[in-house]
């Protein structure tokens, strides 16, 4: 070739390699070809991949000859299923992969060309969350949450149509056109954000009508340090108010010689004290006047419809270059030798999310290390910088208890939980940084790092009764079912922690539970703060009584302590049986009894 003219001559001999003239043939190496050498559109790919399943290759085949997982694959055989205008505006490049996938949720080609249509023509541009939820339902209830935010008459004023069958009301008729449903409400979300993003003095406020903040959502956001707001000198002043209007109802309900009346309102009133008190103790969280102008948080839609910002504030990620166009990268030790060189933010993003896809892949086929790592970083965020940047999004802190700082120091389960976190192998906690933490930590035994999964996971759990309202969580009641908890083993009522703090009828009725009308009976004349004690007595199994009642007794916690499903003590003759369950509790509860002390070991 002349260095001049770079024209190669007549005669140059060019090295080809022949193949097999098959239409299958023409499309695998066209395949191989481009998707090796440059990145195809995932359309194309998709057209690709069903050419060759129809000439008779497995996925399997397919995801080996090209190096890829078969999960790929088959993700993009589903895209070549997608209705035909779907599919043609993902080839155009007219919607993202990621709304192809979305439409993709249901394999009706009607639905998915039906809901391409209605969001084409609205003016709100659509996300995957909104498509998968518009092509996997073909109707909306009138109590769905979009549903309570827009309003019917706002619905129906923009041309929404309502199907209503003869017994339907207002929350369980169909709304028809879910599109228009969800332009209407992300409208809405949109104005209340810039609402309140004003308000709060915030730089901005996302909106989303999902109750939670997304991992997309999210992307490229870091969690800002708050603290909750400190309680003001007329909050003070009315929580003192509060408690010695608690005390002064307690009394009503501790004096035996209350009439009825006023005990069904004291009762009203110490309900009202504990919810007031909870709303002023709830302090929403603040941030440093300097970091509020430039953070911002995320506005979910509740359940019933209601814009809530969740109480975590975000800041854009930093990244050192000083503008949009040009980030600097510096590579090489410091002070050795660095090399500098100018790539735009767009191709920082773009290489930063590929590698992490990588990442993600090989942790995701490695269950092990998978779980090592989210056991270690939900142990580790107690040590944690709130300056540096997290690895992960995994979140799983302890909860705040509806009353902050306290301890019950008489109950089992709590001192045991107290030894077995105080038992834990926390020596990975002296590594320098993060990574080598991490070495540590994966260096444990077996048996210590299956601990701390139970103690991370363990720690997250919301206080809960077995009451109607907020306190009841149906699926505490569920675990507590496959375990087979016996709360009677680690749980006993005494003066301190219940009798005294309860009327003297419900004390009765705990008495004639376990004893018939003949020992309630026996304590009706006593004095409320005598007929506390007695009452722990009798239910440490320390009373002397019958054999039935004692062991009925130390099986009887309240109801509400109790989980649901689990056996009830109830006593309708004297020769009432005790269930089967509750026998080794009994058993076993006995013989800790003898010094006061319930069971400290947990069945295996």
């Amino acid at each position: 070739m002349s260095p001049r003219t770079k024209v190669l001559p007549k005669d140059h001999e060019v090295t080809c390699l022949v193949l097999e003239d098959t239409a299958e043939g023409a499309i695998e190496t066209s395949l191989a070809e481009n998707f090796h050498r440059l990145a195809m559109n995932p359309a194309d790919e998709a057209q690709a991949f069903a050419s060759l399943i129809e000439a008779g290759a497995s996925i399997e085949d397919v995801a080996r000859r090209f190096g890829l997982t078969v999960r790929f694959v088959e993700g993009r055989l589903r895209l070549a299923k997608l209705a035909p205008v779907v599919f043609e505006a993902l080839a155009s490049g007219e919607i993202t992969l990621d709304l192809a996938k979305a439409y993709g949720a249901t394999s009706d080609q009607a639905i998915q060309a039906r809901v391409f249509e209605q969001v084409s023509t609205g003016y709100y541009a659509p996300n995957p969350d909104s498509i998968r939820r518009m092509v996997l339902s073909g109707t909306v209830r009138g109590s769905d949450p979009r549903a309570r935010l827009v309003g019917r008459d706002a619905y129906i004023a923009a041309g929404g149509l309502i199907e209503r069958e003869l017994f339907d009301d207002e929350d369980s008729e169909a709304w028809a056109d879910v599109a228009l449903l969800e332009t209407l409400a992300a409208a809405k979300m949109e104005e209340q954000a810039k609402v309140l993003a004003e308000e709060q003095g915030l730089a901005w406020v996302k909106p989303t009508l999902d109750p939670y903040a997304s991992h997309d959502l999210v992307e490229g956001l870091v969690r800002l340090p708050a603290e909750p707001a400190p309680l003001t000198e007329a909050e003070l002043a009315r929580l003192d108010e509060l408690d010695t209007s608690y005390d002064e109802h307690a009394a009503i309900l501790e004096d035996e010689d209350s009439a009825e009346e006023a005990v069904a309102a004291a009762e009203a009133a110490i309900e009202a004290i504990e919810r007031e008190c909870q709303d002023i103790r709830a302090r929403p969280p603040v941030i440093a006047a300097e970091l509020k102008s430039e953070a911002g948080m995320i506005l979910v839609l509740s359940r019933d419809g209601t814009p809530v910002l969740q109480p975590v504030f975000y800041g854009e990620r930093e990244v050192d270059g000083g503008n949009d166009d040009a980030v600097e990268i510096v590579s090489g030790e410091a002070g050795e030798g660095k090399r500098r060189a100018a790539l735009s933010k767009r191709l920082v993003d773009e290489l930063a999310m590929q590698r992490r896809d990588v990442l993600a892949l090989h942790v995701a086929s490695d269950p092990g290390l998978a779980l090592d790592l989210m056991v270690f970083t939900l142990a580790d965020a107690d040590t944690l910088d709130y300056r540096a940047r997290s690895a992960t999004t995994l979140r799983g802190g302890t909860p705040a208890g509806p009353i902050i700082g306290f301890e019950a120091k008489d109950a089992a389960a709590s001192a045991s939980l107290a030894e077995f976190k105080s038992g834990l192998d926390e020596n990975w906690r002296g590594g320098a940084d993060v990574s080598e933490r991490f070495d540590r930590f994966r260096a444990l035994s077996d048996e210590a790092r299956a601990a701390w999964l139970g103690h991370v996971v363990g720690r997250t759990l919301e206080a809960s009764l077995n009451m109607a309202g907020e306190r009841r969580i149906d699926f505490h009641d569920h675990l507590a079912t496959l375990i087979g908890i016996d709360m009677a083993a680690w749980w006993r009522p005494t003066a301190a922690n219940y009798f005294d703090r309860v009327s003297k009828a419900v004390i009765l009725d705990a008495l004639a539970a376990v004893g018939g009308p003949d020992l309630s009976s026996r304590f009706a004349s006593v004095k409320k703060g005598d007929l506390a004690m007695s009452a722990e007595r009798v239910f440490a199994g320390t009373y002397i009584t019958e054999v039935e009642v004692r062991e009925r007794a130390l099986a009887w916690v309240p109801e509400v302590m109790r989980f649901a499903g689990a056996a009830l003590v109830e006593v309708e003759a004297d020769d009432a049986q005790i269930p089967e369950s509750t026998g080794e509790a009994v058993a076993s509860a006995e013989g800790a009894n003898d010094d006061n002390q319930p069971p400290r070991e947990l069945a295996a």
